[in-house]
């Protein structure tokens, strides 16, 4: 992970490109009128309104090459205050910036200037253009002043930079890679899942989609039932009331779906939290049923706006492998210290070794007692340090109700992901007024400590098929293996074989066309089928198999029982048939 005066230095660069970009805009296209131009996680972007006509991506090598003519300059970048009447007349034509200027509560503004061309802004760049050599303008996009539908339709360019070329090169071959491997695409070609005009954002998962999706959430009950939790299962949709009470209500309205049944307001569950206290709070509990740990393989739902749904990585349902233990706060440490382990080893099993961890800590909205804070923050350190994993402390991160750990996965693509997390909360045991019998007969509050290994099924089968480029591990494919002959004489042999893999829980098919081996050899990799089983007249004579892997390799003169051993292997102890 970068350090802070990298990541500050990196803003700063990209932060002085869309002034760069901003200037090109302006000298190529007079009477240009600009608005924001922000930095983004991956670089940057600038809205503006062009003079007539709109922008192409057709427009923007001509647009780099001005940017690139602008850096040749070495342009000093010189920050200022000025007035707001300056600032006023200085943008007397410019409707966006005038609204930008009201709206700035001190009485002079910040203002760059770069040569002639000069942008509202609080500072924060490059000593000069000459210092913007590593850039690349990636696609065009519509917007809205202000993000409201309502307002002003605007252009927007996307950029990034970096500081050597390096990066850039990497970075454009890594997204290059991410739009060829992108999860929807592949879903198409493997024919695992599909979106219908019919529900948008809500995905539909074809039979082989639906075996991967459930292989695993069998991982996830594996690991937990070995680890002392108990499976519980809420109501999909309950009274509006409950979501007052939980306080999510006041957070979530806006993305929940609200439903009239017998006069009465009920409402689709966004989380799954507040069912589980409620049956928590169904009897009397005691300090010995403590820590008591109960999941769920919940369906959820949250409106989203349409423009940000992006296949499975953000959808309007979805499925969390939500978990919440109820324990005493001396329980915190030893019971995060037993997630951190199991999401830990989860990530390995799925193909993640480079697994980066966050700790969030007590933000200014926080509520409840600073002591119980200390204490619960204290313990996620500690267990962190048990663990022997390193973390980086993101103050004032935590969310209000408690301190929480963050799991960050690294892709084959570079990408890092926020998948896993550990929340303690101090808040919904209040709300709902849970309570324990102590060892001395008193009542006293038990903490609750939120658990999540992938946040969300949907969108960790995303970022797997991503992560894989379609070429999911032996355990996770939906097809392990298909069976190919090189002429029908060999059907009786092969059709053997398939029966006695079958019986031994391999996922395996058996090509019955007449296709030639080739082309058979073709298709099976087009689905991206691990294991081709190939028998020809050498294997019938001699009972063996030979192995083609997906990647070409081969393995010849192979027995069933060479196969089940090496198909062992291939798999995590948790998913293992149990004997």
């Amino acid at each position: 992970m970068q350090n802070k005066k990298d990541a500050q230095k990196l803003h700063d660069l990209r932060h002085s490109a869309a002034h760069l970009l901003a200037q090109a805009l302006c000298e190529l296209y007079p009477g240009t009128l600009l608005t924001l131009g922000p930095v983004t996680d991956d670089g940057f972007f600038y809205d503006f309104l062009p003079p007539q006509g709109t922008i192409s991506e057709a427009d923007l090598p001509a647009i780099e090459e001005k940017m690139k003519e602008i850096s040749a300059r070495n342009l000093p970048i010189v920050q200022k205050e000025i007035s707001k009447e300056e600032a006023r007349e200085l943008y007397k034509d410019n409707p966006f910036k005038l609204e930008l200027i009201d709206g700035i509560e001190e009485d002079t503004v910040g203002l760059s200037c770069q040569g002639d061309f000069c942008d509202l802004c609080r500072g924060g760049h490059t000593t000069s253009t000459g210092d913007i050599k590593n850039f690349k303008l990636l696609y065009v996009a519509g917007s809205y002043w202000r993000a409201d539908k309502d307002k002003q339709a605007l252009q927007r360019v996307y950029g990034t930079a970096f500081e050597t070329k390096k990066e850039l090169d990497t970075y454009l071959q890594r997204r290059e890679d991410a739009l060829k491997y992108d999860h929807r695409r592949i879903g198409k070609e493997l024919d695992l899942f599909s979106f219908q005009p019919e529900g948008v954002g809500f995905p539909f998962f074809h039979p082989k989609g639906k075996q991967i999706f459930n292989l695993l959430v069998e991982y996830v009950r594996r690991i937990l039932t070995q680890n002392g939790w108990q499976e519980i299962a809420t109501p999909i949709m309950l009274s509006e009331k409950l979501w007052h009470q939980s306080g999510h209500y006041e957070h979530y309205r806006d993305n929940m779906y609200f439903s009239d049944v017998d006069d009465k307001r009920y409402a689709i569950k966004p989380m799954n939290c507040p069912g589980g206290c409620l049956i928590y709070k169904n009897r009397p509990r005691s300090y010995r049923e403590l820590p008591l740990r109960m999941s769920e393989i919940g369906l959820v739902h949250r409106h989203e706006l349409s423009g940000v749904l992006h296949g499975l990585l953000r959808v309007r349902a979805f499925t969390q492998d939500d978990g919440h233990i109820y324990c005493t706060p001396e329980q915190i440490e030893s019971e995060v210290l037993r997630e951190i382990q199991t999401i830990t080893k989860a990530m390995r099993d799925l193909g993640f070794e480079n697994v980066s961890i966050a700790l969030s800590t007590k933000p200014d909205n926080a509520m409840g007692d600073n002591a119980l804070w200390q204490q619960a923050t204290d313990a996620l350190a500690s267990s962190l340090k048990k663990a022997g994993l390193e973390y980086t402390v993101q103050e004032g991160e935590g969310a209000f109700y408690g301190p929480k750990i963050e799991f960050m996965i690294e892709d084959s693509m570079g990408r890092v992901w926020q998948c896993g997390t550990i929340q303690v909360d101090f808040f919904m045991p209040e709300n709902f007024d849970l309570e324990y019998v102590t060892n001395e007969g008193t009542t006293a509050r038990p903490v609750m400590i939120h658990r999540a290994m992938f946040g969300s099924f949907e969108r960790f089968l995303g970022i797997l098929l991503e992560h894989y480029k379609g070429r999911l591990p032996f355990w996770l494919a939906p097809v392990q293996a298909r069976v190919l002959t090189i002429t029908d004489e060999q059907r009786p042999y092969a059709q053997k074989l398939f029966d006695t893999l079958k019986q031994h829980n391999i996922r395996i098919e058996l090509d019955e066309s007449s296709d030639q081996i080739s082309t058979q050899i073709k298709a099976a990799q087009l689905q991206q089928i691990p294991w081709m089983l190939v028998v020809g007249k050498k294997e019938v004579a001699n009972n063996t198999i030979t192995l083609r892997h997906r990647d070409g390799k081969q393995e010849f003169g192979l027995t069933v029982d060479q196969l089940l051993e090496r198909a062992q292997e291939l798999t995590p102890t948790e998913m293992l048939p149990i004997r």
